[in-house]
């Protein structure tokens, strides 16, 4: 039997014999692999034949869209950790972008985030669950396979996510629900639009979040160890901003509540300099921060980095330059730089 830490007892993911999540097959899935390939095959062959650099344009600007304000923002921060506070209709309207990446549905993304985050705290994870497996295994196991599980734990989900008929919607649609802005870009752009703009975005989102995944959880910088835990998460700098944040995955691992990923001077947080934004606006707040969540005795510091102090900034100190900024545009350089320590951004 393995041992639970003490963070995990409140987890949504519960089983009364902690080894099930270790106990299971990999097995070929058939819509999972069909819905995959047939994206990308289409974003290929008809990404290729319809080329334009405005398509291309549509490609990079829906797939940061849906990357930002989606995955990052909506399915990520609001929907499975619930870091921050909103409005009901712009929680919606996030989590209905998060659908856009083409992952799952908002209840499945959260049951693969919520089985996964549990079994990689335990000392013993499937290979399948902690991406411990050779790249390319990886790769056909992530994009074409689900991991059955003898006898899955239970998942215990809230019933502001549960009893929610939107969310409920969406779970039953989330494959269609690529129609409608396909159906737009088709009437503003032809099928060079639908390609580049619904086929390859998905593609790239599917993937990118499979690559991203399995590096950080293989390779990369650590500022904290979760001591007892089989799997360790990974800091991938370079993709700090492709990723709008995300690919802070060890101070994740860390502070997995925190609505705030990048967390030390110069680890960019596109995601959080938008919350940033929107709190200046008004639209969110209660942001949490890694010091408004519970202690872990299992969390220890690698290095100085961890120990989050506030460092002068050029940029920042308005009051050595003398320079007038507007308040969002100083938090935001703030935020870039890793020195605020506004306490507002907690305030309701």
């Amino acid at each position: 039997m393995q041992r639970v830490a003490d963070s995990l007892k409140t987890h949504r993911v519960s089983t009364d014999h902690v080894d099930d999540v270790v106990l299971g097959d990999v097995r070929f899935s058939p819509v999972k692999s069909a819905w995959f390939t047939g994206m990308a095959v289409a974003a290929v062959v008809g990404g290729a034949l319809t080329f334009t650099w405005a398509a291309f344009l549509v490609f990079v600007v829906c797939t940061g869209a849906v990357l930002l304000l989606g995955h990052s923002l909506g399915s990520h921060r609001k929907l499975i950790h619930d870091s921050y506070q909103c409005p009901k209709w712009l929680e919606y309207v996030l989590v209905y972008c998060g659908v856009q990446v083409g992952l799952a549905g908002p209840l499945g993304l959260l049951r693969q985030h919520d089985l996964r985050d549990y079994a990689q705290r335990l000392t013993v994870c499937h290979d399948y669950l902690r991406h411990g497996s050779a790249f390319w295994k990886d790769a056909w196991w992530q994009l074409h396979c689900d991991l059955r599980l003898v006898r899955p734990p239970a998942l215990a989900l809230e019933p502001r996510i549960a009893e929610d008929r939107f969310y409920r919607f969406l779970e039953r649609t989330w494959m269609l629900q690529q129609l409608p802005p396909a159906l737009l870009l088709y009437a503003c752009g032809g099928w060079a639009f639908v390609f580049w703009g619904t086929c390859a975005r998905v593609t790239a989102g599917v993937f990118g979040h499979w690559l991203i995944g399995y590096f950080a959880h293989n390779h990369g910088d650590m500022h904290y160890e979760v001591r007892g835990a089989a799997v360790q998460g990974r800091n991938i700098r370079l993709t700090s901003l492709l990723t709008m944040g995300e690919s802070w995955h060890n101070n994740h691992h860390a502070y997995p509540g925190s609505a705030r990923l990048g967390l030390h001077p110069g680890e960019w947080d596109p995601g959080w300099w938008l919350l940033v934004a929107l709190h200046r606006l008004g639209l969110v707040w209660n942001l949490r921060l890694p010091q408004d969540l519970p202690a872990r005795p299992e969390l220890v510091a690698l290095d100085d980095a961890a120990k989050p102090v506030a460092r002068p900034c050029r940029w920042c100190d308005v009051r050595a330059s003398g320079t007038v900024i507007p308040s969002v545009a100083r938090d935001l350089l703030k935020m870039a730089c890793g020195a605020s320590k506004d306490p507002s951004l907690r305030s309701g």
